[in-house]
């Protein structure tokens, strides 16, 4: 990629506003990260902006992540003090699992009500980046269509209640990503997840930088997904026209359609078509082909 990837859109620094005001509404925070990328999925200014308020963590899209790698990140967070649990929507993993979890959290502040003779649902505000999954996660919670969701980053762009069957009250938030990343790989991780506008991009790069990772990490995997050998000497080139051409993604001429072949293996990958990948490690993991 040329340069660092910076996509801040003016609706951000609006919603980081309204993100701070209604703190003080709020019992608790759902924070969802990326299954695939937990440590690049996490807006570091959320630390600031929600001090001592209870968080339950949501590695979402768990159905897309490598297996091994997500219970390292799992421990990782319990390590720090953290409320984890590895959730995804379309499997509906452990969505049953997000109540008790929220209860657990403001157990006093349940118990101080109770003896008061209060009764009210809880509220709770739903936070993360670009399109981890936020309006999805709420939408089947809550068992509604409430909350806009679409596969494209920057959909919400005003917070909205929405109540769910299970006395929880839910605050869906416009996703929210920083102003600088000083990593420039989380640009390029974030990016290959769909986090940020493919309209932005340069395509062609970003596959070559998704390609080279999946190929250090799961060769196998892309071997078996397009009926490829990946030798030694390869390159990240050589992989790239190989699948290429594996697809009959040709022009005229013989010449690869790299537009295409661009194309189709970030949409895959995004899909999941590709197979369970994590980009990242954690820091403590050994890492193993």
């Amino acid at each position: 990629m040329n340069g660092p990837i910076v996509w801040f859109p003016g609706h951000m620094a609006k919603a980081r506003r309204q993100l701070q005001s209604s703190l003080s509404e709020v019992d608790a925070v759902i924070e969802i990260l990326d299954a695939r990328l937990p440590l690049s999925s996490r807006n570091p200014d959320f630390v600031s902006l929600f001090g001592a308020k209870p968080c339950l963590t949501l590695l979402n899209k768990s159905a897309l992540a490598d297996e091994k790698r997500e219970q390292s990140f799992i421990h990782k967070l319990e390590r720090e003090g953290r409320r984890v649990l590895a959730v995804d929507c379309k499997a509906y993993r452990n969505i049953a699992r997000v109540t008790p979890a929220l209860r657990g959290l403001v157990e006093e502040k349940l118990a101080r009500d109770a003896a008061k003779g209060l009764t009210r649902p809880l509220r709770v505000m739903v936070v993360g980046i670009t399109n981890v999954g936020k309006s999805t996660f709420i939408n089947t919670y809550t068992k509604t269509k409430k909350a806009k969701a679409e596969d494209r980053p920057g959909v919400t762009r005003e917070q909205r209640w929405i109540a769910s069957p299970y006395g929880v009250e839910l605050l869906d938030t416009p996703g929210l990503l920083w102003h600088k990343f000083d990593d420039p790989a989380v640009g390029i991780k974030l990016a290959c997840t769909g986090a940020i506008r493919d309209e932005i991009l340069d395509l062609y790069s970003l596959s070559h930088e998704l390609l080279g990772m999946l190929a250090q990490s799961y060769p196998a995997l892309l071997e078996a997904r397009y009926g490829i050998k990946i030798a030694a000497g390869d390159s990240i080139g050589d992989v790239f026209e190989a699948i290429a051409r594996r697809r009959g993604f040709l022009r005229a001429g013989g010449e690869i359609d790299e537009e295409r072949t661009a194309a189709v293996l970030l949409d895959e990958f995004r899909a999941g078509k590709l197979g369970r990948f994590t980009l990242e490690t954690a820091p403590t993991e050994e890492v193993t082909p």
